[in-house]
């Protein structure tokens, strides 16, 4: 389960920790690998936390079957059907969909990783270029 409060913290890791913090607070990960997109990750297994060079906390992943968001809580296979309801705004990128309101992004055909986005990150995700893989045209596939 991920106790989400959007572009705050995720169960109860602040987006203003920094690596020293994570490693203090969960001991050495089981990997630390530089991404495709740049971003540096810290990898627990069932936790990865990514860091821009600069320190600054990008995203968190953890794998949960239930999203709690303050009194509510969302089985991970209602998630796309709960975030079309409820984020006019949420698009599709790369596969993931993207909720701009709540700071989360998700495959759904992949069944319980969840990505908690810092809001500062969220410009580099819309930024995606559009048709690649997931959108035609005007640049926004329709929500799966």
């Amino acid at each position: 389960m991920m106790h989400l409060e959007p572009f705050t913290r995720v169960d109860g890791i602040p987006f203003t920790a920094t690596r020293a913090d994570i490693v203090r607070a969960h001991g050495q990960p089981l990997s630390e690998v530089r991404n495709d997109v740049g971003l540096n990750a810290l990898d627990y297994g069932a936790v990865v936390y990514r860091f821009q060079d600069s320190g600054r906390l990008e995203e968190i992943t953890t794998r949960a079957e239930v999203l709690h968001l303050g009194t509510v809580a969302v089985p991970f296979r209602d998630l796309a059907v709960f975030v079309r309801a409820n984020d006019a705004a949420a698009f599709v990128r790369a596969d993931f969909l993207v909720s701009p309101l709540y700071g989360l992004a998700f495959v759904p055909e992949e069944p319980c990783w969840l990505t908690a986005l810092a809001r500062h990150c969220l410009g580099a995700w819309e930024a995606l270029r559009p048709g690649f893989p997931d959108t035609e045209g005007m640049g926004q596939a329709p929500l799966p």
